[in-house]
């Protein structure tokens, strides 16, 4: 098993947070004035910030003006994709521009259910689901299905390390550590690449040492592997859509050029989870289930996913994320059927606590909202601000209806509130929200 160990890249500590309270809410240099009145003529720049759904070049579409967005921070699962990936999913999707959210991630998912269902011998996900978690550690590294598969045949153990990262899951089924991305607003209201850096969070010595059942004959055939997806083609992750159905279609391509699964082709059944205002998803579920689905990879949204989980695995099915983040799934009673690539708010909370400590706020209002990945995430980034040396007065969080007609009362008490950064959690309605916050004074516009 591999041990490296991912420290977090900067210590949130208490000594850090005094030398920098002279700083107050820094601007682009890193300081700032903390007097004045927020809606006094901007005497007083607020570090802003976003996280996953709000943190990508379509938040900005929602904003004319220029520099209504420059110099908003976020963080999000990200790794440093390599080149030649991007240019593979670009020919399944040309139009995806330069948004590659949870491309990798999705890949992942689908790889791992394929090489977990032939180590087993069967498509049965209640018998391959033993040897899903092996299959990110221990053994021998490889970085592709193809790679993974020669490894499989020639009766050894593979390893694999995705192109989103090394994966190393616990228990659990979920990453012990994981890569994000502290991305950054530029004057146009698009993300600035040339600003985005990474960072990483967790310890991969915390992986699993279980590695899974024996695995069935090198070579062993049976029935086709049949994968289902559940991914936001509507909603308010609509935007996340493209790229993780991308990153499906071209894992299940290079799959197949690979020879398949148990001497078949893969079969993809392909569905939207809209988002947790509809009964999208659920009807979905239902579809891909009467089409024999062996494994659904999705949904996005946790909330989606804790409203379909248990229609999933009741009836046998794996269920495997790309972008699922609450804390609420670590225990959660699945039968040993949900995993997820993408990392829990835990590890997240910990690299956005950073950002906001490397920035010198010294007071921080949070805007949550109101479902399973807003308050978690919520919650863990301030326990990480806190057990980081701010106090209790100094950390507020307000949580949000997401579906509420506005956002006027929440902008009024971060107003009230003035503090050095705000952090807004959510998904499209965020763009209400910061154009709230820079009518009166302590949004990012510049």
């Amino acid at each position: 098993m591999r041990t490296r160990t991912y420290a977090r890249s900067i210590a949130v500590t208490s000594a850090a947070l005094v030398a920098l309270t002279a700083c107050g809410g820094g601007g682009d240099d890193g300081g700032s004035d903390s007097g004045g009145d927020a809606s006094g003529g901007g005497e007083k720049q607020v570090n802003v910030y976003g996280t996953d759904g709000n943190t990508g070049s379509p938040l900005g579409e929602d904003f004319e003006e220029q520099g209504a967005l420059a110099g908003m921070k976020g963080t999000l699962p990200l790794t440093e994709l390599a080149g030649d990936f991007t240019d593979r999913l670009l020919t399944v999707d040309p139009n995806l521009g330069n948004t590659f959210n949870y491309a990798g991630e999705t890949y992942d998912a689908v790889v791992l259910t394929a090489l977990a269902a032939q180590l087993a011998g069967t498509n049965d996900a209640n018998v391959f689901k033993a040897y899903v978690n092996g299959v990110t550690t221990g053994g021998e590294k490889c970085d592709s299905f193809q790679a993974c598969l020669d490894i499989v045949n020639a009766g050894g153990n593979p390893d694999y390390d995705g192109v989103s990262g090394p994966l190393a899951f616990v228990d659990a089924g979920e990453p012990a550590a994981a890569s994000f991305g502290i991305q950054q607003f530029g004057d146009d209201n698009a993300i600035d690449d040339s600003a985005t850096r990474y960072v990483l969070a967790g310890d991969e010595a915390n992986a699993t040492t279980d590695e899974g059942p024996a695995p069935a004959p090198a070579g062993t055939t049976g029935e086709q592997l049949v994968i289902g997806t559940l991914l936001p083609l509507t909603g308010d992750l609509a935007f996340l859509g493209p790229p993780e159905v991308a990153g499906a279609k071209l894992a299940v391509q290079e799959i197949n050029e690979a020879g398949g699964v148990l001497g078949q082709e893969v079969r993809l059944e392909e569905g939207d989870s809209g988002d947790a205002t509809t009964d999208t998803a659920t009807q979905t579920v239902d579809r891909l289930l009467q089409a024999g689905v062996n494994a659904i990879v999705g949904a996005a949204s946790s909330t989606v996913s804790l409203n379909v989980i248990d229609r999933i695995t009741a009836a046998g099915v794996m269920q495997i994320s790309p972008a699922n983040t609450s804390d609420q799934f670590t225990d959660y009673a699945d039968n040993g059927l949900y995993f997820r690539t993408a990392p829990p708010d835990v590890l997240q909370a910990r690299a956005l606590a950073d950002l906001i400590a490397e920035d010198g706020n010294n007071t921080v209002g949070i805007l949550a909202r109101n479902d399973a990945y807003g308050t978690g995430l919520a919650e863990n980034t301030r326990q990480n601000l806190l057990s980081g040396g701010l106090s209790e007065d100094q950390v507020v969080s307000i949580i949000y209806d997401p579906n509420a007609a506005n956002f006027d009362s929440e902008v009024q008490q971060m107003v009230d509130l003035n503090p050095d950064g705000i952090v807004v959690i959510g998904f499209e309605e965020s763009s209400r929200i910061i154009q709230g916050l820079n009518e009166n004074g302590i949004g990012p516009q510049r």
